[in-house]
């Protein structure tokens, strides 16, 4: 579910199991609260996923400055609490959310827990123009 389906479905006469998945992924896939391997297809997410929109970079980033500063302590990685390292990822998301580009970061808690979190332009998205800003 983490990524759309092919918009070709597989031919007539493929494996039912092929057939099976592809229906399933085309039913699940926009309302799966699961990442998407492309951080633009948020976009075509339901709006009950979305936590905040913003109208300016640094807005954003500090949303996503809040986030980390807020999981930092479950952090798995030692190296990953670093407070400057931390500056840096937000530092780095304003600026690229400034270019128009979108901010996904990821980060191993305590076990088995995994933090992703993303930041998706919509002005248009550069990777994925099609779908309009879900809160817009």
């Amino acid at each position: 579910m983490r990524r759309p389906p092919h918009p070709d479905p597989p031919p007539a006469g493929s494996r039912p199991e092929l057939i099976d998945r592809y229906r399933q992924v085309a039913a699940e896939f926009r309302t799966s609260d699961l990442p998407p391997l492309e951080t633009a297809y948020w976009l075509v997410k339901p709006r009950s996923l979305v936590r905040g929109t913003w109208d300016e970079a640094k807005e954003a980033a500090a949303w996503l400055g809040e986030r980390l500063a807020e999981y930092t302590p479950r952090f798995a990685a030692e190296g990953d609490r670093d407070t400057a390292r931390l500056v840096r990822l937000v530092d780095a998301a304003a600026e690229r959310l400034r270019a128009g580009a979108d901010v996904s970061y990821g980060h191993y808690l305590e076990r088995p827990s995994y933090l992703t979190l993303a930041v998706v332009t919509c002005s248009p998205n550069r990777t994925l123009p099609e779908p309009a800003c879900p809160c817009a």
